[in-house]
C-alpha cells in the first residue's frame, strides 16, 4: 500500500532553537521528528526560531532563539512573540492536512478551536491545573511519551503513545568503563542532583555534573536549589561543567562507567537516559514516571527505589554489558520507530476526521 504523504505543520516553541544549541530535550526531539518525516516524502512546515536547522521549509516569527536573543525575561512562558508564534502557525492552518503541536498548554486555547486536526504531543508533566484545562478543552488529540504519563492524567483521551527517538547511530561508544559518574540534564530539586553528589561521596568516585543552569531564564528555586545543595558540595571529585552541547555531553557519556539518573518526580521519559544507553553507558535510576519502560533493568542499567539501593547498584554495574545497553536503545528508542508511530497516528486522526 502506498503511503500518503502528508502536509504536516511542525510547530516548537521558540524558547530554543531546533535542534537545540546545547540543552533542550523536546527541541531535539522535535528535530529528528521532522528530519525523519521529510526524509519520507512528507512536506513538512517547522515553526521555530529563525535560526533553527531543518531540511523542512522554515518558517519563523523572529530570528533568534528568545534564550539567546535576551530581549524578554519570560522565554519558555506565555511571552508576545511566543504567543505570535503560536498564532501565525494556526492563521496558516488551511495549508496544512495535520498540525503536530509540541507547546502544551500554551498553545491549547488557540488549538482547540482549529478547524485543521491538532496532534499535541505531551513533553511535560501533568499537575492539577494541568489536567484541568485539557479535561475542558479537548479537541486536539493528545499523544504521551510513556504509559506512565497517560496513566496519571486517566481521564484525558490519547490516541496513542509514542517513545522519543533519536538519530542515535553517530553517537560514540565505548566498550571500556570510564572512571567516572556522571549527571547530564538541568539542575532542579526534581532532577535529584544531590542525591548523584552522596553516590559519589559515598563511594569515592569523581562526578561529573554537566547541567544546565541559566540564572537569566531559569526559576529563582533552581538557582537557590544549586546555592544550598550543589555549590557548597563542588571540589576536585564533585565537578560541574555546566551546560555542554550535544557533541561534548555524548563524549562524556562515552567515557563515564554510568549515568545517574536519581529524580524525584514523575519524569514523562528522560531523554538522557537513552542518549547514554546509546553510548554504551548503563543508566542507575530511581523508579518513577517513565524509568521502569526506559531501561530493562539489569540489563541496560538498574531501577533502584533510594540512594542506598543506587549505591549498590553502581558498585555492582560491572555486571551491565556496554554493547548490549547500545543494541537495547538503538533497536527500541529509533527515530524510525518514533515517526513510524506518528504516522500511523497522523492516518488514524485524518481517518476519523473524514468520517
Amino acid at each position: 500500500m502506498v503511503k500518503r504523504r502528508l502536509k504536516i505543520a511542525q510547530l516548537a516553541n521558540i524558547a530554543e532553537r531546533v535542534p537545540p544549541h546545547k540543552y533542550g530535550g523536546t527541541e531535539r526531539v522535535v528535530y529528528a521528528l521532522t528530519e525523519e518525516l521529510v526524509k519520507r516524502g512528507h512536506k513538512v512546515t517547522l515553526f521555530a526560531s529563525g535560526d533553527s536547522i531543518t531540511s523542512a521549509r522554515l518558517i519563523s516569527i523572529y530570528p533568534k532563539a528568545l534564550r539567546y536573543a535576551k530581549v524578554l525575561d519570560n522565554v519558555y512562558g506565555a511571552n508576545i512573540l511566543s504567543l505570535l508564534n503560536i498564532g501565525y502557525a494556526y492563521q496558516e492552518q488551511d495549508q496544512f492536512d495535520i498540525i503536530h503541536d509540541h507547546n502544551s498548554y500554551l498553545s491549547l486555547p488557540t488549538a482547540n478551536l482549529s478547524k485543521t486536526p491538532v496532534v499535541m504531543t505531551m513533553h511535560g508533566y501533568f499537575g492539577v491545573n494541568e489536567k484541568r484545562i485539557f479535561e475542558n478543552l479537548k479537541n486536539p488529540f493528545l499523544v504521551s511519551v510513556s504509559k506512565a504519563q497517560a496513566a496519571s492524567a486517566p481521564k484525558l483521551s490519547f490516541m496513542g503513545n509514542v517513545y522519543h527517538g533519536l538519530e542515535m547511530k553517530h553517537f560514540p561508544f565505548s566498550k571500556k568503563r570510564g572512571k567516572y559518574l556522571l549527571f547530564t540534564g538541568r539542575i532542579s530539586m526534581e532532577k535529584g542532583v544531590h542525591f548523584a553528589i552522596e553516590v559519589a561521596l559515598y563511594l569515592d568516585i569523581p562526578l561529573i555534573i554537566a547541567a544546565k543552569l541559566d540564572s537569566a531564564v531559569d526559576a529563582a528555586h533552581d538557582v537557590s536549589y544549586f546555592k544550598q545543595f550543589v555549590e557548597p558540595k563542588l571540589s576536585n571529585q564533585i565537578k560541574w561543567v555546566g551546560e555542554v552541547s550535544e557533541v561534548e555531553r555524548n563524549k562524556l557519556m562515552s567515557g563515564a562507567l554510568c549515568s545517574l539518573h536519581p529524580i524525584i518526580w514523575p519524569e514523562p521519559f528522560g531523554l538522557t537516559m537513552i542518549e547514554s544507553m546509546a553510548c554504551g553507558t548503563p543508566v542507575v535510576a530511581f523508579n518513577l514516571g517513565s524509568t521502569i519502560e526506559v531501561i530493562e533493568d539489569a540489563k541496560s542499567g538498574y531501577i533502584v527505589e533510594d540512594v542506598s539501593s543506587m549505591i549498590e547498584a553502581v558498585a555492582n554495574i560491572q555486571k551491565i554489558d556496554r554493547q548490549y545497553c547500545r543494541e537495547y536503545v538503538l533497536n527500541r528508542f529509533s527515530v524510525e520507530n518514533m515517526v513510524d508511530g506518528y504516522e500511523a497516528i497522523y492516518n488514524k486522526v485524518l481517518s476519523q476526521n473524514s468520517t
